[in-house]
Formats: C-alpha cells, structure tokens, sequence
C-alpha cells in the first residue's frame, strides 16, 4: 500500500471515472476520496464498487475552493496527496516510478522513501488526447505542473482558472511519467464548458492586467500582447511551427478550438467586462 491519498472532484462523470479509478488501482493508494458534487448519473455507484470513498459537498462556485475544502475537511491518513481529475489517469510506467519513490507499507510496516527528506512535492507532464487520438505535436501541455504534493504542505491556489498547486516548504522533484487528460464528452459539452472557462480567465486576465494576481512568465507574456492578435499568433504556433497539422485530424480540432476559437472566446470576454466595467463608472459618475 502507497502512503498516498488520491482526491478527485466529480460531478456526473460516469463516462470517466470507471476508466480513473481502474488505473489508479495498481498505485495502491492508501485512500482515495471522490468529492461528488450530488450526480445524478451513477458516478457515486461507480465509484463504490471501485473502493472510492464518497464525500458528497456543494461546489462552492471554483474548482480551488472545492478542493482546498476536501484538503481540510477530508479523513486523510496518508502522507502524500495525488490531484487527479476524474477525465484524467496515470500511465503504467508513471505508477511504477510513483511506487518506488514513496512510502509504503508492506505487512503493516512503513518502508523508507527513497526521496530526499526535503522533497515536497512531485511534479510531471500531462499528455493530451482529443477525439479520441493523442496529441503528439504542436501542444503547450509538456510543461511540468505538481500533482502529488506532501499533506498539509501544499493547497490550490485560490484563483479562478488555471489553479496550481503551491507548496509552503521544501522542493519539487520532476517526475520522468505524465498523466493523461483524455475527455470523452461531445463537442456541444466541451464547448460550452470552455464558454464558462473564457468568462473566469478573462475576469484573471484582468485582474493580471491590474497587478493583482501572477501567472507563469510564458502566459504573462501572451497577455501583453494585443487582443484577439495573439489569439492568432498562438494559433498559427501551435499549428504550423510546432507541428500540430501532423496529428491530422485531431490535431486540427484541438488547436483550432483549443487554441485559436477558444483564445478569442476569452478576449471576447476581456473586452465585454471591460465595457461593464466603464459603463458602470460612467453611470456613477454621471448620477
């Protein structure tokens, strides 16, 4: 058994989180906590049979506020924390090399880590499939992000989109295995989800553009850019430079609608709140 607890945020994931919990199963995790938020598709009922503790709570409106409540709230006896998502999973080989870095127990008795003492978190990549084909060229994906992290050491950050774990101590040690995002909803869901992300990235972008929040320099410098022009620029990189035309078909619909329609959803955003915002500063102004 690894001493490791895995949580992962569900809300009707029926499609996703059989195919989860079955290849978490050879991590032996000590415990692994769904926090449903009241399906009504069977993701519970899946998730029992599977060995997953069910905690049911209300979203509270962000991903971060969400899960840093599982964090507090949550029976956690292991020492170690996966941040998974249910349209997410670990290959073979990533388990394999978690396994042989962190504690387990064998017959009741802990073995020795083989980490450094001042280790805190492990970060990896994240591989991407999209119509049901992975995407091999042209993405932004291969940057290491920190998924397991040391109990009560790290949270999310308290942000609307793009939240990252950060750590209050101690250093990062990058892992050779990725994960895998691999949803498997129809485009009508997955567009009209990314309509709500563009809303809570412009409302970041935004509030990046007043100084108070950061973001990663390589996202600070592409919103420096002019709106709806670098929408375009990022686009015609990801697609043609870096390759992406060499995933055939589904690397024309992730880069396109990922990374050219998607883009300009959220400048569409900006410029929208931006137009509230002076209006409602006119108006006050005005009276």
């Amino acid at each position: 058994m690894t001493d490791l607890a895995v949580i992962i945020l569900a809300k009707n994931e029926k499609l996703h989180i059989g195919r989860c919990l079955e290849k978490l199963a050879p991590l032996e995790a000590k415990q692994i906590f769904v926090v449903d938020c009241f399906s009504d598709d069977g993701t519970q009922e899946i998730s029992r049979r599977m060995g997953a503790i069910i905690v049911e709570h209300k979203w509270p409106g962000l991903y971060a506020k969400q899960f840093n409540w599982a964090l507090d709230n949550l029976p956690i006896e292991a020492s170690w924390i996966l941040r998974l998502d249910a349209d997410e999973y670990l290959f073979p080989d990533t388990i394999k090399e978690v396994k042989n870095l962190l504690s387990q127990y064998v017959d009741g008795k802990a073995t020795e880590s083989d980490l450094p003492s001042d280790v805190t978190s492990l970060s990896l990549c994240r591989a991407r499939a999209f119509c049901g084909r992975r995407i091999h060229f042209g993405d932004t994906a291969h940057i290491p992000m920190v998924r397991f992290f040391k109990y009560r050491i790290g949270r999310c950050e308290d942000r609307a989109m793009d939240e990252h774990i950060i750590t209050s101590e101690g250093r990062d040690y990058r892992l050779k295995g990725e994960f895998v995002d691999d949803n498997l909803n129809s485009m009508d869901w997955w567009r009209e989800k990314h309509r709500g992300y563009a809303r809570r990235e412009a409302a970041d972008a935004l509030a990046f553009e007043r100084g108070e929040i950061h973001f990663k320099e390589m996202k600070e410098k592409y919103y420096r850019m002019p709106r709806y022009l670098r929408a375009f620029a990022y686009f015609f990189i990801r697609y043609f430079l870096r390759g992406g035309f060499l995933d055939g078909y589904a690397g024309w619909m992730w880069h396109f609608w990922q990374g050219l329609w998607y883009r300009c959803l959220v400048d569409r955003e900006i410029g929208r709140l931006k137009k509230e915002t002076f209006t409602c500063r006119r108006d006050m102004h005005s009276d």
